[in-house]
């Protein structure tokens, strides 16, 4: 089960936490403070940390620090009933993932720390200055190109590949590496509540707004705003996109003023746009302004020449989490991992290395202890029934592709063809397990 540490100097506030985290299955530990948090840490690293921005002892910021100077790939939650622009400024010039105003719904703080966790560490954690294949080499050099200018730029690339770590290698060679960067997921939020996440909103803007929230383009003011999987943004909210875009200026919801914001725009897909565009589900416009220098990945079966060293890497990586220390990959793994054809990239290739480490107890990794893990989901599962309603087959299709590959949503979606959104609204509906990525 997957661990986090809820910090809070409000009792009923932290108490409430750990019970909605039990609920869905996780396993939780809790800290009153500042101090007694990285003490906490310290003896037991969490996957996740969510924690109050103001408290007795200190803040928020504070935590994020000191754990990120302990493991920096850690996702960090900051809630805080004092909101202001210039806090979550800060917050996330800091290293914070995302900054919630409360009283937060735990619906949405589960989807975002879920969708963090699925989509790997926001820290690149060197994957990029691993790599000798001339393909990625060739990536890697066009980008930084795009670096030393200002233009926005769209990366279109397949699923796993490193489309993030590509996007932050532009904001940190570019004139803008001191400003923040600033991530949402197009996929991971409802159409009102996108337009809120990227735009922000006043106090009062519609139910449930008791807040003013500064939105994402203003959070990265200065910076690089990502968004990613761009296609999954729905053609209503696309045209005011365009006009941010076009004029660097936005309107906050329920606000009579406009706002200028200095942003560079840094979109993702594992979509072909131009097709999306004939298929009149993505704004040709829009596609032609995100699409000033565009830029790619190649799969990880086309530069199978990296899949050791990156392998290795990953080794060293999550052994410095307590994997173990000082193992490797025997010859007869190392000829396997060259052999795959590796579907999800290089985020399935680190997903095995991490697999084979909990399942390896000696020196050496090898297949045979790893062999639940060989196993490829090269079909969609079947064996439906006739006469079976088509909710129920929808159901059922859900629950067992979610079985073939442990729970790894985003791996789901993209067997069955539909977005990582899709995949998370059937989940709640139908009631599923809280499944998540291995």
């Amino acid at each position: 089960m997957t661990h986090v540490l809820i910090v809070d100097d409000e009792a009923a506030m932290r108490d409430g936490l750990e019970a909605s985290f039990q609920r869905s299955g996780w396993q939780t530990e809790t800290a009153n403070g500042v101090v007694d948090a990285l003490e906490k840490f310290r003896a037991r690293p969490s996957r996740v940390v969510v924690t109050d921005m103001r408290m007795d002892d200190g803040d928020g910021i504070q935590v994020m620090q000191g754990v990120r100077a302990q493991m920096p790939g850690t996702p960090v939650i900051l809630l805080t009933a004092y909101g202001s622009v210039p806090g979550a400024v800060q917050a996330i010039r800091e290293g914070a993932c995302e900054y919630l105003q409360k009283p937060v719904a735990f619906s949405e703080l589960l989807s975002l720390v879920e969708e963090y966790l699925e989509s790997g560490s926001p820290d690149d954690g060197g994957e990029n200055q691993i790599g000798k294949s001339p393909a990625y080499r060739a990536a890697i050099a066009r980008a930084k190109r795009a670096a030393a200018t200002d233009a926005d730029v769209l990366i279109e690339a397949e699923s796993g590949t490193g489309k993030e770590l590509l996007a932050r290698l532009v904001h940190g060679e570019s004139k803008r590496r001191n400003g923040p960067f600033v991530a949402v997921n197009c996929s991971a939020f409802p159409e009102n509540l996108l337009e809120s996440e990227l735009f922000g909103h006043v106090r009062g803007a519609f139910t449930g707004a008791n807040m003013a929230k500064p939105g994402k383009f203003e959070l990265a003011n200065g910076g690089t705003l990502l968004l990613d999987e761009i296609g999954e943004m729905p053609l209503s909210l696309q045209p005011k996109l365009l006009r941010v875009l076009q004029e660097r200026e936005i309107d906050r919801l329920g606000d009579t003023k406009t706002v200028r914001v200095d942003v560079r725009v840094i979109a993702t897909t594992n979509k072909s746009l131009k097709k999306q565009v004939e298929n009149g589900q993505f704004r040709a416009d829009l596609f032609y302004r995100l699409n000033v220098v565009p830029l790619t990945l190649p799969a990880l079966c086309d530069r199978r020449e990296d899949i050791l060293p990156l392998a290795r890497h990953f080794v060293a990586k999550y052994e410095e989490k307590g994997a173990g220390s000082g193992r490797m990959i025997s010859a007869e793994l190392a000829r396997y991992l060259e052999a795959q054809s590796w579907p999800g990239n290089v985020r399935e290739l680190e997903n095995f290395i991490r697999r084979a480490l909990a399942l390896s107890s000696g020196p050496m990794l090898e297949a045979a202890d790893v062999e639940s893990g060989l196993e490829r989901v090269e079909e969609k599962p079947t064996g439906l029934q006739p006469g079976v309603t088509l909710q129920e087959a929808e159901r059922q299709l859900l629950e067992k592709t979610l079985q073939a590959t442990g729970g790894n949503r985003t791996r789901a979606a993209e067997l069955m063809g539909v977005s990582l959104r899709t995949v998370r609204n059937k989940i709640r509906e139908y009631g599923l397990p809280a499944w998540r990525a291995t």
